[in-house]
């Protein structure tokens, strides 16, 4: 069944926001269009899966109507996961526009679906909350599309190192890194991916994209970082495959660089044929996470 997540999460926020769960703050329709600054932030809840362990993950994205810049805002209260938080492994750099499945929430089995969690944003004298719940109508299977049997490309920070698969990305399971503050940095990637295609609308593919695509970010840190390329994106360099249907390998790399000593983390999601949040379908993307050391 398709599931429209950029919408369903949304209208959470939306619901949220009805219910009058900010009373007496000033709020913007989450369907209101962005502008360049001055904007609100709305969390989005794409939805939740189970582990073996029989706990639950809820998997989380935003939308940053600032769409002409990048908006920091640190844990705290205008920024804060309740109850158990305010930090629970949120993001503090909010790119601008849409950002699908950025981060994960996992909460133990015994959390019930009468239980939530609450996301609360407040940037430019505006507040938004979603909640984060066991809705039925929200369990997905983000490791492997029913219909194709498309799964995520699966990622790799080392050649014949270990993988990682799906929208799995928190802090916790951050790997760790180090950095001279002032000095490019290079990040190297490995991916593959079984070259499948997910459609939201069952769609054939009309124009060819490329097998994956990879984005690096800030997603949190005590000052600004650059990348190399600008805009993050390290150019794969298909090592298997490259048409569509064909299996699919590829390594690229990105330098960044570090303004300030201190802790960083910095986000990486790629993309497979489908395209960012897998057009629709909870299905099929990776994230993984870097902490930084900059000394």
């Amino acid at each position: 069944m398709m599931r429209n997540r950029w919408r369903a999460g949304v209208l959470a926020a939306a619901v949220a926001l009805g219910c009058g769960a900010l009373p007496g703050a000033q709020t913007r329709l989450p369907s209101e269009p962005g502008g360049a600054s001055g904007r609100s932030i709305t969390g989005a809840f794409e939805g939740w899966y189970d582990e073996k362990d029989g706990s639950h993950v809820f998997l989380v994205g935003y939308y940053n109507r600032n769409l002409g810049e990048a908006v920091d805002i640190p844990i705290g209260p205008n920024n804060r996961i309740e109850p158990g938080g305010p930090d629970l492994g949120q993001p503090t750099h909010f790119l601008p526009g849409r950002q699908v499945g950025m981060f994960t929430v996992k909460v133990p089995k015994t959390f019930t679906a009468d239980q939530r969690l609450t996301w609360t944003i407040s940037v430019n004298g505006e507040s938004t909350a979603i909640p984060l719940r066991l809705n039925t109508d929200y369990n997905v299977s983000p490791f492997e599309d029913a219909a194709v049997h498309n799964t995520p490309p699966a990622l790799s920070f080392e050649a014949e190192g270990a993988s990682i698969q799906g929208p799995v990305a928190s802090i916790a399971d951050a790997l760790p890194r180090t950095a001279t503050v002032n000095t490019p940095t290079p990040l190297s990637l490995w991916a593959s991916d079984d070259a499948k295609y997910t459609s939201g609308t069952n769609a054939p593919m009309t124009k060819p994209r490329p097998p994956v695509t990879a984005m690096w970010s800030l997603y949190r840190g005590p000052g600004a970082v650059t990348f190399d390329p600008a805009n993050g994106r390290p150019h794969l360099k298909t090592t298997r495959g490259g048409q569509v249907g064909q299996p699919y390998a590829g390594t690229g790399d990105v330098t960044a660089t570090f303004t300030r000593p201190g802790e960083y983390i910095l986000h990486v999601v790629a993309n497979d044929y489908s395209g960012p949040g897998g057009a629709g379908e909870v299905c099929c993307w990776t994230t993984a996470m870097l902490k930084v050391t900059v000394r």
